[in-house]
């Protein structure tokens, strides 16, 4: 198992020395949904693609006349969203929590990379957004169900603070880019798509610690300027 070390008042999460075997997760206080049969009982938000990109893409960005440089360092950069965008803002990122639904081995329609996240599994979907309401992304993330709960102590936190309290040791490994619409979307934002997102691994210790899907709000032009999209190449 994973390890909580408390010196003083830090916690620090050692990494594990040997091989972890999956087990069955608690959900204490009725908070998260189990699905019968390892089914999604809530849906999450997956664009419809009018083009996407994978992980060679990522590695060269795009030209600017598609997606504007300062939009290109926060979809295809490493560093953390959350954390972006409290500084384009002034304001805390908060979140709110809309599922965390036990998925069991169930693909649920998730990138190809949720394989290389142990099994069984839970998803949880958030909105991110300004302490004034405002929201500026989506994202939907799936764990190992065993040790959610090491590194989402306090889920009404974002991730990213979530564990630098843990002082964990992260890379965020992005795999894929999207530009496309969701309905769903264009009703939460307050925005018409096309919306642009990506996917990611967050790797801890040398392996997979949760895929990640993010979906960001046109609204961020605001403090990003002009998405700069010419013609898609589908």
């Amino acid at each position: 198992m994973y390890f909580i070390i408390r010196p003083g008042n830090q916690v620090t999460l050692r990494c594990p020395t040997v091989p972890e075997k999956s087990g069955s997760a608690s959900f204490p206080g009725g908070a998260w949904e189990r699905a019968p049969g390892g089914h999604r009982t809530t849906p999450w938000h997956a664009l419809t693609p009018l083009w996407q990109g994978g992980e060679k893409i990522v590695q060269q960005g795009l030209p600017h006349s598609q997606l504007a440089p300062a939009w290109q360092m926060l979809l295809l950069g490493d560093g953390s969203p959350t954390r972006h965008l409290q500084l384009l803002t002034g304001e805390a990122t908060e979140v709110d929590v809309i599922d965390m639904s036990h998925i069991g081995m169930d693909a649920d329609g998730a990138p190809a990379l949720i394989h290389r996240v142990p099994g069984p599994r839970l998803r949880r979907q958030v909105w991110l957004r300004t302490a004034s309401g405002q929201r500026l992304a989506y994202a939907s993330s799936w764990w190992e169900a065993s040790h959610v709960d090491e590194y989402l102590q306090n889920r009404s936190l974002p991730i990213w603070a979530s564990l630098a309290r843990l002082r964990t040791e992260l890379y965020r490994d992005v795999q894929g880019i999207y530009y496309g619409h969701e309905p769903a979307l264009d009703y939460a934002f307050g925005q018409r798509g096309p919306f642009w997102g990506r996917h990611y691994l967050f790797w801890h210790c040398g392996r997979p610690l949760t895929l990640i899907y993010e979906v960001f709000s046109p609204y961020l032009s605001k403090y990003l300027g002009p998405m700069q999209l010419g013609r898609v190449i589908s």
